[in-house]
Order: structure tokens, then sequence, then C-alpha cells
């Protein structure tokens, strides 16, 4: 059977060792209040309401689904009941700003707590975590007198946000969206059209439902300059905050879907819904991108939190399934067979998924860091070198940590072997479960392209020579730990090849625009792969540090994982450089006609 405890001891390894978060919110106004102590304890509170309470639901959740019935969803048996418990307790607004009710945790914090969450249930997690980037759209872009009314019960739980961007003709391209928002006067709008694939449009979660959506003015120009952002509850809102009258947005079905089964994914058609404008006209995806950057970083967390538990349950399993004896003879000579994990090929498969999850961790938590950087820092300089890893790093983090999380599960799924094939060890629900965090929020091409368009061609590399700043500032730090030279001699030769690849793609898209296409994707694996290579780095450091002195063994193990990350995976970027060099012609080269056949 599936299992998972919460992961505290890497967490905290991550969080309080690797980052040294307590000495970084002391430097802040913002955060100066938060320190170790709040920090472990808002984790162990979050570890025992994820296994105890979410993670029960999850197996039940995806053989139930939701249900859809006269215009209604009903989410499955135990969700409401658990939603209430995570509203009671102030999770929802874990992050939120304090002036509103929210308790204003810093983002490196709550990413870790969100990969509890989508570890212990994917489908449920997805209703607090669209509501969390809603929260942070309107305390960035609404003014006071909707923050005031909005924002406190969006933070208690009691009316949750949406995002409504999709339609059908406008799914990648929002330039195409054709929901149309008429003026009534007083600053309220008519709401008109249809979005589907939308997450959690309608459930019986909450109270009242928080829809923004993406609409175009009367006289909008045509394109994504002329998308407005919208508020549009489910029922309208009386000014003591009760609510009033159905306000016209009918959900007209649910998707049967492959995977997150729990969440509720809906057609909303908004019938002449009354909505308010957030932000400036023709302004609305500028708003919206607010939100769309914080859901990718969560969507990435998805990955990552999917690829744990995959990982955590597959090693249970093979602790009870011996076939066959180890290599060098029996490890278990009374018992008929030896435990799987003997095997060499049984051990690459845990490790390479082990090496990728321990990175995404401190990946996550690194851009989370940027993000309180960039938010919080007094040092003008220091916040702009946060705002602009985060603007490098949030497509990585989407893209880099999914396809990874996808491989994980369906690498832990390989380990059960036929079992990971039945649904009662839960293994092939960790991949259909994973499967979609590489499609939505923009799909992981889309990523890249975003990566290599607009944050690597459009400012020549500067991001790109930041970050290897960085990173060479800290190697200099390790110069002399023993057993450090051979991280910081293989990461110099990575940050060489990054350097060159990008200089020559710049290069090669100055006379091929199909050039930025071409490479987008395996060049975001390559970063991928550097980033890693330092998160590791920065891993090892602190426990070569601290090995001498341990008797738990947590440091040696992490110093094993992170040589095999060295050694047996990060050498991957010199088949993605040849890959990227090739070019676009070889893509190119074939007519249309060619790729049908005939």
């Amino acid at each position: 059977m599936a299992m998972y405890k919460a992961p505290l001891r890497d967490m905290q390894f991550v969080l309080n060792e690797v980052f040294e978060a307590d000495k970084l919110w002391a430097s802040m106004e913002a955060t100066q209040e938060i320190d170790a102590s709040l920090a472990e304890s808002i984790l162990e509170e979050g570890a025992k309401l994820t296994e105890n309470e979410l993670f029960p639901l999850n197996l039940s959740g995806d053989a139930e689904g939701c249900r859809f019935e006269g215009g209604q969803v009903f989410t499955p048996k135990g969700f409401k009941e658990a939603y209430q418990t995570l509203s009671d307790g102030g999770w929802m607004g874990l992050g939120g700003n304090p002036e509103y009710g929210g308790q204003g945790m810093p983002k490196m914090l709550t990413v870790l707590f969100e990969e509890m969450l989508y570890s212990s249930n994917a489908a449920f997690t997805l209703y607090p975590a669209l509501n969390n980037g809603a929260t942070l759209l309107l305390d960035s872009h609404a003014t006071e007198a909707v923050k005031t009314q909005y924002l406190p019960p969006m933070y208690e739980g009691r009316w949750i946000g949406t995002m409504c961007l999709t339609e059908t003709q406008a799914g990648t391209d929002l330039g195409l969206i054709s929901t149309k928002a008429e003026p009534k006067g007083d600053g309220v709008y008519d709401l008109t059209g249809s979005k589907l694939w939308i997450t959690g449009g309608e459930h019986d979660l909450a109270e009242n439902i928080i829809h923004l959506v993406l609409a175009r003015l009367p006289d909008a120009p045509a394109g994504t300059r002329g998308i407005s952002l919208f508020l549009v509850p489910k029922f309208k809102v009386n000014a003591d905050n009760s609510l009033g009258e159905f306000n016209k947005v009918n959900c007209g079905s649910i998707e049967h879907k492959m995977g997150i089964k729990g969440s509720a994914t809906c057609v909303i058609n908004f019938d002449g819904s009354e909505g308010i404008m957030i932000g400036e006209p023709n302004r609305g995806l500028n708003a919206m991108f607010t939100m769309m950057n914080y859901e990718r970083l969560s969507i990435g967390i998805q990955g990552l939190g999917l690829g744990e538990v995959a990982y955590q349950s597959a090693m249970d399993f093979s602790k009870e399934r011996i076939q066959s004896r180890a290599p060098g003879g029996a490890k278990q000579p009374t018992k008929a067979a030896d435990p799987i994990l003997v095997h060499p090929d049984v051990r690459r498969m845990a490790l390479n998924v082990r090496a990728f999850n321990e990175a995404s961790r401190a990946f996550a938590s690194y851009v989370g860091m940027q993000l309180d950087i960039g938010k919080y820092h007094a040092d003008e300089a220091i916040r702009k070198h946060g705002d602009d890893m985060m603007a490098l790093m949030t497509p990585i983090a989407k893209a880099f940590i999914t396809d990874r999380g996808f491989d994980a599960t369906v690498t832990a799924q390989q380990i059960y072997g036929g079992s990971g094939y039945c649904t009662e060890w839960g293994g092939e629900q960790y991949v259909r479960d994973a499967r979609i965090a590489q499609i939505y929020e923009g799909t992981n091409g889309i990523q890249a392209l975003d990566l290599m368009g607009r944050k690597v061609f459009s400012n020549r590399g500067e991001y790109v020579k930041s970050f290897t700043q960085e990173v060479r500032d800290f190697l200099a730090t390790c110069a002399d730990l023993p057993n450090m030279q051979v991280w910081t001699t293989t990461l110099e030769t990575e940050l060489q090849r990054l350097e060159s690849l990008t200089l020559k793609v710049i290069a090669a898209t100055e006379q091929n625009p199909a050039e930025i296409g071409a490479a987008s994707v395996d060049y975001l694996d390559l970063f991928g792969l550097v980033a890693y290579g330092y998160m590791w780095a920065r891993m090892v450091s602190v426990a070569q540090r601290k090995v001498g002195s341990e008797t738990s063994g947590f440091y040696a193990s992490k110093i094993k994982v992170g040589n095999h990350f060295l050694k047996r995976i990060l050498p991957r970027t010199l088949a993605l450089e040849q890959q990227v060099l090739a070019g676009a012609e070889v893509l190119m080269a074939m007519e249309e006609d060619d790729f049908y056949v005939n």
C-alpha cells in the first residue's frame, strides 16, 4: 500500500542549514518575528494535518472522483470536512498579508508545506493552491476597498478563488479570447462568455467562489493588448459582506480526466454575470501574470510532492519484496530470496528518484527565497537580484521539476514491477496525477520558450550572468573544504558550458528566429541540471562540515546521494549540449505534408 511521512528532517535541513532562513528573515523587517522555532512548529503541525487528514482520502478520492448533478459539483467523500479542517486551522492564509487576516509566512517556508499537501493529496490541494494565487493577485493589484472586502474571507477559506483564462479557441494564445465585459456604470461590468478547464470552478467546499476572469471591453484592441481582468463572484457580495443573489455563473460540465479526479475541472459559463475590474483597462494579462507565476511554482511543487510520495511508497514496498539473490551472494540467507534493493538496477532507479526529489526540494525553497528577497529586502541591489533570479527560475521550476516529478513516479512504479500497475498499491495513481503538471499552467514546452526567448535572448543572457556569478561566489567559499574540490571543478565546467551555449544560441537566433524553439527544451533541461548541481553542492558542503559529528547517518547519506547526482546524472549535460548545437535545420528540413501518413 502507499505510504507517506512528511520528510521533516530534510525540510529543516534545507531551510535552516542550507539556506539559513532565520538569518535572512531577521534581516528583513516584514519577517523579523519569524524564527526557526516557529517554522519548525508550522512544519510539524502541517505534517500531522497532511498525513492524518488528507493522505487517507487520496486513494478513495481518486476512485470516487467529483460528481456533476443539476449544474452542481460534489467533491469526493471527506473532502469537505478536510477542507473545513484546513480552513479552521488558518492554513488557507498561511502566506497571506497580515493586514487582511493572513499569517504572513515567507514563501520559502510555505513551499515546504505546499509540498506536504501535494504529496498527501494532489487533487485536493489544487483547491487551496488556486486560492493562494488568487489572493496574491488581489493583494498586488486590487483597490483597498476590494482587498478589505475579499481577502479576509478568502484567507479564512469561507470564499475561494479560481483563475479563468482558457477558452476553446484560446489556450496558449490568450490573445484569442472572446469573453466580453460590458460596462454597466458605477464600476460594474456584465461578463458573457465561456471558459474551460477551470480548476475548482464549481464545488461544495466553500460558500462562495471568486472567479478571476480575463475578458475584453467593447473597444479593446485585438490581441493580448486588449485583455482586462475582472473579479466575478459566484454569489454577489453585499456591502456588509453577506452573500446576495446568484450571479449567473453556471457550470456547464466537468471533465473526465486521466488523473487528479478529486479536483473539479469545469466548463464555466458567464451569462451576464456581474464583475468588477482589477487593475487597469486592457492591462489584465499583466496583473494575471502575478497569479500565473505563483501557480507555476506551485505546480512545480506538485511534481515534487508526487515524486516524494511515490518514492516513499516504492521504498516501503522494496523492504518486503524479495526476488533473487544479491550479485555477491545472499544477503538474507534465511529467506528464499533477498529484498530487491540489493540489485544494482533497483538502486539506480531509487537513487535517481531520490537525487532529483531532494534537489527539487532545495530548488523550490531557493525560488521561494528569491520571491521573499524581491518582496521584502531593504537593499535595492539585493532585491533586484532576487527579482531577476525569480524571473529566470520560474519556467525552470515549473517545467524541470514537473518533468523530473513525472519521471520519478514512473520510475517508482517500475520498482514495484507488476504490482505498480495495479490500483491498490497506489503507484499508478501517482503517475496519472503527475502527468497533468507537465501540461497545465503553460505546457512545459511553453515554459522552455519563455526561458529561452524572454529570460535569455531578450536580455542577451544578463540573467544567466547573474546566476553563474552567484554560483561562482558560492564555490569560492568551498574551495578549501575537504572533498569539495570535485564539486567546485565540475560545476565550474558546467557553468562554462552553460555560458558558452547561451551565447551560441543567442548568436544563432539573430540569424534564424526558429533557433529559440529548436533549442528551448534541451536548453531548459541543461540549465535545470546545472541549477540542481548548484543545489547539491550547497547541500553537500553543509553535510561535509557536519558529517563527523553526527550519529544518525543523515549527512553521510546526503553526501552519497549527492555523489550519485554528480557522477551519474549531471553528465547528461554533455548530450543536451550537442542536441542544442544541432540547431533548427534538422527540425525544419521536412515539409509539413511529410509529417502525415499517406
